[in-house]
């Protein structure tokens, strides 16, 4: 299943839902109209919750007892199950199916908590649209995409709504991540604007207070104002900073450098000769700020904002990924979110001097 999307056989349904348009294989709940939390977590399939539960192992001579005999089916209550000390097995309530394997200082985190970051930020009202949500694997990680009620302008005409994003898992692998990403309405290419001056994104543990940590965690990011005031600010200078073709060329190949090898020979002027694989990514990203419409805008063509925009539409609407899931990690917590903050950094410090300068990290 590529898609990796739950599905419920309870329901016969899988676990995800979308605004209007379909995504995820087409696979899901469509719907026409922005839900509230309570319809969007019913739509997504993520009414459900998780304990924890005593693990167990089973009785050494029992076991060897059924291996001699080739017994199917013994009944185990009946023998000496020991019980894992210091660990617990998450587990679906509706299903009774096992999620993970987790420490005693796990805490589980429910869905219902996971929407409840959203609320906050508005405080329940309206303002918060719920876009997607859903469930991967047997229900263990989950994520929701919501947009803000606010937008960034740039320009006159060029509009970048303001998106939250969160995935949780209950497997005991990773943490609660919750991030803020502008979308851009024309080309609906993920602008994963990562800076190291605003906590654009938070992690969470799963641990005790987890929960009351999430529900305060859009004032601890600044999301609810500041952080898209002061992209607006940044965007609006750079669509007015010019950069010209062979300037663009050296930025995407410094945003898209694999390591500090190809960093290095592109510090002294040496053409990296031993991935044909990277110059071929170059050239895409490239070509996408030559050609594509997106870069023929005001706001876009010739200018800072332009360049950083070709490298995070690279990653949104060419290159190629595995699957939807594939793709949905790599922009939020992988590769393409990587290049997105060294293009981010890139693009400061031209604005700031009219040149390049290579990253140390």
């Amino acid at each position: 299943m590529a898609h990796n999307l739950n599905y419920n056989s309870n329901t016969g349904k899988h676990s995800f839902f979308s605004v209007k348009e379909k995504a995820w294989h087409g696979l899901g709940t469509i719907v026409q109209d922005y839900p509230t939390s309570a319809e969007a977590m019913k739509f997504a399939g993520l009414d459900y919750t998780v304990e924890k539960r005593p693990l167990y192992t089973l009785d050494g001579e029992q076991m060897r007892m059924e291996a001699d005999l080739n017994v199917e089916g013994l009944d185990f209550n009946a023998g000496k199950d020991i019980i894992v000390p210091n660990y617990s097995a998450t587990v679906r309530t509706d299903n009774d199916v096992v999620l993970g394997v987790v420490g005693k200082d796990y805490h589980v985190v429910q869905n219902i908590d996971a929407f409840s970051f959203f609320d906050s930020i508005v405080g329940g009202g309206d303002g918060i649209l719920y876009e997607t949500a859903g469930a991967l694997g047997k229900g263990e990680r989950i994520f929701i995409t919501a947009k803000l009620p606010s937008y960034i302008r740039v320009g006159k005409d060029d509009l970048i709504e303001q998106y939250l994003f969160l995935t949780t898992s209950h497997d005991g692998f990773g943490s609660i991540t919750a991030a803020f990403t502008p979308v851009r309405i024309v080309c609906n290419n993920t602008l994963n604007a990562a800076m190291k001056t605003a906590r654009n994104a938070i992690r969470i543990r799963h641990s005790s207070g987890a929960s009351d940590r999430l529900s305060q965690a859009h004032t601890l990011m600044g999301i609810s104002s500041k952080l898209g005031e002061e992209l607006q600010e940044i965007f609006n200078h750079w669509s007015k900073v010019r950069i010209n073709d062979s300037q663009v060329k050296k930025l995407i190949q410094l945003a898209m450098a694999p390591n500090k090898e190809v960093l290095n020979k592109l510090e002294k002027g040496i053409e990296d000769e031993a991935s044909a694989c990277y110059r071929n990514i170059v050239e895409e990203v490239f070509s996408y700020a030559m050609g594509n419409p997106s870069q023929t805008l005001e706001t876009t063509q010739g200018t800072v904002f332009g360049a950083y925009n070709a490298v995070t539409g690279y990653f949104q609407n060419v290159r190629k990924f595995k699957d939807n899931d594939a793709k949905f990690r790599s922009i939020t917590e992988g590769t393409a979110r990587l290049r997105a903050q060294t293009a981010f950094d890139l693009c400061t410090t031209f604005s700031k001097n009219n040149q390049l300068a290579l990253l140390s990290d």
